[in-house]
């Protein structure tokens, strides 16, 4: 027996039960925790903790990183779109670092979402730029920015991401020549590939990257080792892969040899 929440006990079976489900809880609020933070939290041990998360990615519902764990939910369902979300540290240091790659670019393809749109904020505005994206969000606030031009791709308006799609019959990003896309993904695997859990949104990516005559993929550490529905791109087809310095070394190299250089940062 165990003592639960309320001091009285419960068998071992059912406390072991009840504290996995507080800490997939815990897991699907945060995005990710860390072993020790999360021991705390939920009043256990580490070595309690560890057991727990391994029992739990056994079930598939969650991936180990070293020392961390996120959940496997946050690579198959698309982020909805939210306002006041709150950026990481991490997303702050990849947007930095994948606008710096810019180069001599002067059309520029921003995919959808969250750490796309903090790449393009983070791009200059000394010179004059061509921004093509599919995300209402991104071209509303880009439209704003000095010598910045913003051509918006047309179609159905998704509710979750507020980007469109199902525009690729009429070929608008089949004719467009574009310099450079940052895109990312849903999950990025050696074996997969870039994936997305909406083929429609599958096939405005793939439009991109054929359009792109360079291609940079941003992605937080924990969308590495995670495959989901609709494949859009090998991992061959960047030429750099922008994450944190959370991403192991050796996890790196197996994308480097696959012909995109790794910046963890």
């Amino acid at each position: 027996m165990e003592p639960n929440g309320d001091g009285a006990t419960e068998p071992r079976a059912a406390a072991t039960e009840r504290r996995q489900g507080e800490l997939l809880e815990l897991l699907r609020r945060a995005g990710r925790v860390d072993v020790g933070s999360a021991a705390a939290r939920l009043g256990v041990t580490q070595e309690t903790l560890r057991r727990d998360m391994r029992a739990l990615e056994k079930a598939g519902l969650i991936r180990r990183t070293y020392g961390a764990a996120y959940p496997v939910e946050s690579g198959r369902f698309e982020s909805i779109y939210d306002p006041d979300g709150i950026t990481t540290e991490e997303e702050n240091r990849i947007a930095l670092a994948a606008a710096a790659m810019l180069g001599t670019a002067e059309t520029v393809y921003i995919d959808e979402g969250q750490l796309p749109l903090m790449v393009a904020r983070a791009l200059t505005t000394e010179r004059n730029l061509t921004i093509v994206t599919s995300s209402l969000v991104s071209a509303i606030e880009l439209a704003r920015r000095a010598n910045t031009e913003v051509y918006l791709v047309g179609g159905r308006v998704k509710a979750t991401t507020l980007a469109t799609v199902e525009h690729a019959g009429d070929g608008q990003l089949a004719r467009m020549v574009i310099d450079l896309a940052y895109m990312t993904a849903n999950g990025i695997s050696p074996d997969t590939g870039l994936t997305t859990p909406d083929p429609t949104a599958a096939e405005v990516k793939r439009q991109a990257i054929s359009s792109s005559s360079r291609r940079i993929f941003v992605g937080t550490h924990t969308r590495f080792g995670v495959s989901t529905f609709a494949r859009f791109a090998v991992v061959g087809a960047f030429e750099a892969i922008v994450t944190g310095i959370q991403l192991p070394a050796h996890r790196a190299a197996e994308f480097t040899h696959l012909g995109a250089r790794v910046a963890r940062v």
